[in-house]
Parts: C-alpha cells; structure tokens; sequence
C-alpha cells in the first residue's frame, strides 16, 4: 500500500530522514477495509492508532436506547482511534467503522511507543497532532452549545466538503446534535426549495 499519504501528514510539522522512515515503514500495518467494516468495537481495548490512508472512517458511541452519537469523521490524510482506550489500555466505549471501502495503517500501541522512544522528534508530531485535535474537539463543543443548527451545518459543510458523498445524513445530523428530518429541513432552506 502506498505510504506516500502518511508520510506527507508527518512531513507537515517533522522532518524525516530515509532511516527514520524506514523505522516507521517496518511497524505499519496495511489494511484494506469494505464499507460497514469495524476497526474498534465497544468493550475491546484500542491496540492501534489508525491512520485514514483513503476512505473515510466513522466514530460513535451507542447509547442504553441503541442510538448511535457521532464522535467524529475520519477522513484520507486523518488519524484516528479511541485515546482514552489506546493510552490507558482500558475497554473502548466507541465502536469505528468504515464508511466507504477504506485502507488504513494500523500503529500499534508498542511499536508507537518504540518508536516515540528512539526518534524524539515523532514525540513532536504526535504532540503537534493531540494539542490540535483537542483544540477541534473544544471548537465543536463551543459551537454545540453557542451557535444555531444552521450554522453547525454550514461550518460542517466548509469543513468537511467531500463529506456529504460518503456519509448518510443521519450520521451528519448525529455529529450536529439535531435530527435528520431537521437536517433536510436545514438543505431544503438553502437549496432554496
């Protein structure tokens, strides 16, 4: 599988030598994943980061009723993965799974953690990656608490363009916080029907 994809995400805040991507070349392991697929399930502990090489990947958490909450997308050029489960080796309460057909890197946990070890500028990255994943995550909360439905879903759209081609608006309405029939209310008004 080409790693051309994640060695461009390192690239945008480390410098890699052809040793240190050899190192990283050797740990990665290569999945191919058909839509519907799951890469972590509830009650599993999360042994991999995962790495959205194409495809798009989904994480959600079910509630007691069988509702399922969108966490988050994980689109081609993305990290992904249940941190609290990955760090702390505990059961994953969220389930992900492909959208589309994917292929993924799966990081393990012990390979990671070699490989933090012997090349601290991957400490870096990751910590480049994690601040700005929870700067995202506390964008999202601000905006579910402070701004209306519509423009959730506008700042989705500028965000995430291609998104809408893989994802049924369910899913998109879940990650909003409002109901499908609601969310087709929202794309009717701005589709000017």
């Amino acid at each position: 599988m080409d790693t051309s994809g994640i060695f461009a995400q390192f690239e945008r805040h480390i410098t890699l030598d052809e040793k240190e991507k050899l190192s990283i070349r050797s740990v990665l392991i290569p999945a191919r994943l058909k839509q519907g697929e799951f890469v972590e399930t509830v009650g599993k502990v999360t042994s991999n980061f995962i790495f959205v090489n194409l495809g798009c990947l989904m994480t959600y958490y079910t509630d007691a009723e069988g509702t399922d909450h969108v966490i988050q997308f994980a689109m081609a050029g993305w990290w992904t993965g249940d941190l609290h489960s990955f760090t702390k080796e505990e059961p994953s309460i969220y389930s992900t799974r492909a959208l589309s057909d994917s292929e993924v890197f799966y990081l393990p946990k012990t390979d990671m953690e070699a490989l933090l070890q012997k090349f601290p500028k991957l400490e870096r990255y990751f910590r480049i990656l994690f601040q700005n994943s929870i700067v995202s995550h506390q964008h999202r909360l601000i905006q579910n608490l402070s701004v209306t439905a519509d423009q959730r879903y506008e700042n989705f759209s500028k965000r995430y363009p291609s998104l809408e081609q893989y994802v049924p608006l369910k899913y998109i309405a879940s990650y909003l916080g409002i109901t499908p029939e609601f969310l087709s209310k929202i794309r009717r008004k701005r589709s000017g029907h």
